[in-house]
């Protein structure tokens, strides 16, 4: 097994290449099933939640392969079952958009309930109630999603509440189906939008991603077709607070600052300069922070998904500080390694409150979670002294050459093979 160690107190400088954004790539991926022909993705992140799902297509029967480091050939026109098993899914939380795409090309599909990161019940009852609206009849069993219809149909599907994951899922579904099918209080994450277009450049009909009000008029052919992944905005986010908490001036490159409006915000809130360019950020600071509140929201809302490694700028802010999750209702584990290294934070529910400190001090940690990972990184690099972090296999579902990355800003971290027997941190009480 492997941890990180990193001996922190390095200011972060210099210039960071963003890689593609993970969100829309496990969306594309399993969409790529809808065309039956060749598609091109290029700006595909080296991750391991890709290297999942191209193993999955795989053994669907699909033929994959690389063109280059970022660019993928898939062709699905081989693929030969509608069946995903346990040990398919296990890893990967975002291999339940298998089933919206095997809908959509078989109207059938048998799909094992997914894995991946674990804060909080995460419930598919939107997923499944999206696709018996548009004709599927669907069951739980022995931990096997099955979805059929002798065909679907265009329906008007109203979410209960806004889901990423849902509505992604009834977009793979409804492409194909008879007549025309509306999804209202859909989310509007940029990946949202991404897939939407690439769904259109398959020859499919999407109208309104980005807005709450998705229009999908099915069409009874799609084809191959050559597309590139937007710019991931997370780890867009999580190198300009890195940036930030090392008082360092890193230039974020290949980003759409757009998609960083909310992250932006907050960081000149907290004291921090931030410059835009047409496709870049500069991030500059002098490490004191002021206090200010975060209040996780969908999209155009400051993201869950970086909750965790902004407040690890509350931290050392300088007076009280508010996180108020609005998404997940268990995404404060990682509160408890914060406090490990001398954090000083009060959890009650979706409420975290953060009174400063001086510094943190480097301790054995863990990542709880992808973007708990992340924010250990992050308190990391701060910290006086040496911080190792376990469990960052993680780290790895989401983040592109994270170590060689940090270490070009200037970074101390490396990898560190070690013994299961020999780890330090302890669970949470």
């Amino acid at each position: 097994m492997e941890k990180l160690v990193i001996h922190g107190g390095n200011r972060l400088c210099g210039e960071v290449e963003i890689s593609g954004a993970k969100n829309a790539a496990v969306a594309i991926i399993p969409a790529t099933l809808l065309a039956q022909d060749v598609c091109r993705i290029e700006n595909i992140p080296n991750i391991s939640d890709v290297t999942c799902m191209i193993r999955i297509l795989n053994q669907m029967g699909a033929q994959v392969k690389y063109i280059n480091k970022h660019t993928l050939e898939i062709n699905t026109k081989t693929v030969n079952s509608y069946i995903i098993p346990h040990e398919m899914t296990k890893q990967l939380r975002a291999s339940y958009y298998l089933i919206g795409a095997l809908l959509g090309r078989y109207c059938r599909a048998k799909v094992a309930l997914p894995g991946g990161c674990n804060f909080g019940v995460r419930p598919i009852d939107l997923h499944i109630r999206g696709f018996e609206l548009l004709g599927a009849k669907t069951t739980v069993e022995n931990a096997m999603i099955n979805a059929s219809a002798d065909h679907l149909t265009g329906s008007a599907i109203y979410m209960d509440k806004v889901s990423v994951g849902a509505t992604i899922n009834i977009m793979l579904a409804a492409v194909k189906a008879r007549g025309l099918t509306i999804i209202e209080n859909a989310a509007k994450e940029p990946h949202i939008v991404d897939l939407a277009n690439f769904l259109n450049a398959m020859g499919a009909d999407v109208r309104g991603a980005g807005t709450d009000v998705i229009k999908i008029r099915g069409v009874s052919q799609m084809h191959g077709c050559t597309y590139s992944i937007i710019p991931d905005q997370i780890e867009a986010g999580t190198y300009m607070v890195a940036a930030a908490a090392t008082a360092g001036d890193v230039l974020v490159k290949n980003v759409i600052p757009k998609h960083l409006e909310s992250i932006t915000a907050k960081l000149i809130e907290a004291g921090c300069t931030i410059t835009e360019y047409d496709d870049a950020v500069r991030v500059q600071s002098d490490g004191n922070f002021k206090k200010f509140n975060i209040k996780t929201m969908p999209h155009p809302g400051f993201p869950t998904d970086m909750q965790p490694q902004m407040a690890t700028l509350l931290t050392v802010a300088k007076g009280t500080s508010i996180v108020s999750e609005g998404v997940w209702d268990n995404r404060f584990k990682y509160i408890d390694q914060f406090i490990r290294m001398g954090a000083n934070v009060q959890v009650d529910g979706t409420i975290a409150v953060f009174e400063g400190v001086q510094e943190l001090t480097g301790a054995p940690v863990r990542a709880d979670d992808l973007r708990a990972g992340a924010a250990m990184i992050i308190a990391g690099l701060m910290a006086r002294g040496t911080t190792e972090i376990e469990d960052i296999i993680y780290i790895d579902r989401g983040y592109e050459n994270f170590v060689e990355k940090f270490r070009e800003l200037g970074a101390d971290i490396y990898r560190k093979e070690f013994d299961d027997n020999d780890r330090k941190t302890v669970s949470a009480g």
